[in-house]
């Protein structure tokens, strides 16, 4: 890490170089081997690698060190998501992987002090995996106040039934956090659903399926559930924050969110300009030339670097403004990160499967598998065009509120 650079940190270039060893020595000889397999065959593998994080001092670096941590601010934790995104595994392995990193955020903030101990604490430490459940496949997932799930109060007892899907990890989960309706016709919107920790061995929930995505069911935390809740009974102490916080909640959740899934974005940028730029200098074309002669080779590559270095610099800005400003008062530089990286992500990556041709598409390579589970970049979290949108009426109101 450069020391002139505005967000330079010792602590973080001091740990750098061990994250980058760590993967190097362990993850990328194995990662194609776990993430194209048997997900869960790797699992006692893969917790061998976990304990061998926790004695390097490297586990759950966006904790507090009492939580047994590292202590890392955000533009601290950022940097290093970035490196841990350079493989599919990065994450998993140190245990701040979403969705688990959003609840641990969540309940940390929210949570009362039996939930703390019952759940969060197993899940900073690694023992037990989370999901989060508030997609529904009957309304637009973009805009979370579109709910059927309802929770109703019985007897101290919430009874919640609804639908859900893209609920990622619940496959292989110990709970979930699902959003529902506990006041439905409160006349705010805003106020309507609350969040509830349920435990996913209660009565009436099910794991429906893992959906395919573009041909891939996944396993584990690399899955996509589609789940029912049908007249499934949590105590009410399960409730996460106060009833109707539900959606300020979920606002709280995906700000840090966003910048943790643009980090890791830009960590796989960065991995597949590698992969681009050593197959440039690899493949020969005849009469002494390679690829990374052509012109719009290195078009490509220019254009790559460029847009990874202003993704990494705007996403950075964003989580140093979040520290201080909180999220609520950087909406606009929240959308521009979540449309801008995912954008970049999918160009770097079409880009490096072009250079590689058929190679790229196949499995013997990482980017056949980036571009099938990360296409959703542009859909998840907000698609997109609404980003755009929100973001577009925000600045034409300074040149309509005139009129």
């Amino acid at each position: 890490m450069n020391p002139n650079n505005l967000f330079y940190s010792e602590k973080v270039a001091a740990l750098l170089p061990k994250y980058d060893q760590f993967l190097k020595t362990h993850l990328y000889p194995i990662e194609k081997e776990v993430i194209y397999g048997n997900f869960k065959a790797h699992l006692p593998q893969l917790k061998s690698l976990r304990e061998i994080a926790k004695k390097e001092g490297l586990f759950v670096p966006h904790l507090s060190k009492n939580e047994g941590g590292l202590g890392l601010d955000l533009v601290e934790f950022a940097q290093v998501s970035e490196l841990l995104g350079r493989s599919p595994i990065g994450h998993y392995i140190f245990n701040c992987q979403a969705p688990d990193i959003g609840n641990m955020e969540l309940m940390h903030a929210f949570a009362s002090d039996p939930l703390k101990k019952a759940y969060l604490v197993p899940l900073q430490k690694g023992d037990i995996r989370s999901c989060f459940a508030m997609t529904e496949p009957e309304h637009a997932g973009s805009n979370p106040v579109n709910l059927s799930t309802h929770a109703i109060k019985d007897n101290g007892q919430y009874v919640i039934n609804g639908h859900k899907w893209f609920t990622t990890g619940a496959d292989g989960a110990h709970f979930t956090i699902v959003m529902a309706l506990t006041d439905p016709h409160h006349e705010n919107p805003y106020l309507r659903a609350s969040m509830i920790l349920v435990p996913l061995n209660s009565p009436g929930y099910e794991l429906i399926r893992n959906i395919p995505i573009m041909g891939e069911t996944g396993g584990d935390y690399l899955s996509h559930g589609e789940v029912m809740f049908r007249d499934c009974q949590v105590p009410v102490s399960n409730l996460i924050g106060e009833e109707g916080q539900g959606f300020a909640l979920a606002q709280e959740r995906l700000g840090p969110g966003r910048i943790h899934h643009c980090m890791r974005w830009i960590g796989i940028c960065e991995r597949a300009l590698d992969m681009m730029c050593q197959r440039a200098v690899d493949r020969k074309l005849g009469h002494g030339k390679v690829l990374a002669d052509q012109q719009t080779i290195q078009n490509w590559i220019a254009e790559s670097k460029a847009s990874i270095q202003a993704s990494r610099l705007m996403v950075l800005h964003t989580a140093y403004a979040m520290q201080h400003k909180g999220a609520k008062a950087i909406r606009e530089e929240i959308s521009m990160i979540k449309f801008f990286v995912a954008e970049t992500l999918m160009k770097v990556i079409d880009r490096a499967i072009q250079i590689h041709g058929a190679l790229g598409i196949t499995d013997d390579t990482l980017l056949s598998f980036w571009y099938r589970h990360e296409r959703g970049a542009r859909i998840y979290d907000g698609p997109d065009e609404v980003h755009k949108a929100v973001l577009a009426r925000k600045i034409l109101k300074h040149y309509t509120s005139g009129i």
